[in-house]
């Protein structure tokens, strides 16, 4: 079921490559009927001009900013922990996280998409799954039955998380990583890319390989 966001005006945080992809989810929604007024993007480090500039789109000041542009926001930076950290100001100005599905990713029956979660193009979740705040599930990245997502989770383009998984606050599952069912991937671990996790991972641990070992 495609999942359609109030009209209104939004802020896009962060203005590199996955917060362009973002807009593409934005402008994907709108085609459907959305109504979101994209207003701009906010970011630190300002964003490359040229490259915004070809999605007639600007940055329009740092991420403390946001709220005067907008009270919705996503957050398109990457890392679980700058989530983290800029949903805590979000969330003291008053702002309101948005969540964004695009219209070609899939979210199955009885499915809890927690504020702030983007799923891209591509992004399946299938059913009795709940995402915790500020996930991200990138492109063609696959979540199975059950599974339970923890605040500021990444999973990374191509990914396949299988059934019954729980991935606490924090993890990230590199581009594809397959993690078997029943596994259990605790807070802030990383998975590298093209990983195979056969057993739980401890927490703040970086697992690589096939099959996943400690790296590091």
């Amino acid at each position: 079921m495609l999942h359609l966001p109030d009209p209104g005006r939004l802020v896009i945080i962060g203005a590199g490559g996955f917060g362009r992809e973002c807009l593409d989810i934005v402008e994907a929604l709108n085609e459907r009927g959305a109504g979101l007024d994209f207003v701009g993007f906010t970011d630190d480090g300002g964003g490359d001009p040229e490259l915004l500039a070809r999605r007639s789109a600007r940055c329009l000041g740092d991420v403390g900013s946001t709220p005067q542009f907008a009270e919705r926001y996503v957050i398109a930076i990457g890392a679980g922990a700058a989530r983290r950290t800029i949903d805590e100001l979000m969330s003291d100005a008053g702002a309101r996280a948005e969540i964004l599905v695009h219209p070609q990713a899939t979210v199955g029956s009885d499915c809890r998409l927690g504020p702030g979660t983007i799923l891209n193009a591509g992004a399946r979740v299938t059913t009795n799954i709940a995402t915790g705040r500020h996930v991200q599930v990138h492109c063609n990245a696959t979540i199975g039955h059950d599974a339970t997502v923890g605040d500021y989770v990444s999973v990374f383009p191509g990914a396949t998380i299988s059934g019954s998984v729980v991935l606490a606050d924090g993890a990230t599952i590199g581009t594809g990583a397959n993690v078997l069912p029943g596994i259990r991937i605790e807070a802030g671990a990383y998975v590298g890319a093209g990983a195979v996790v056969t057993k739980d991972v401890r927490a703040g641990t970086t697992v690589a390989g096939v099959p996943a070992r400690p790296h590091g």
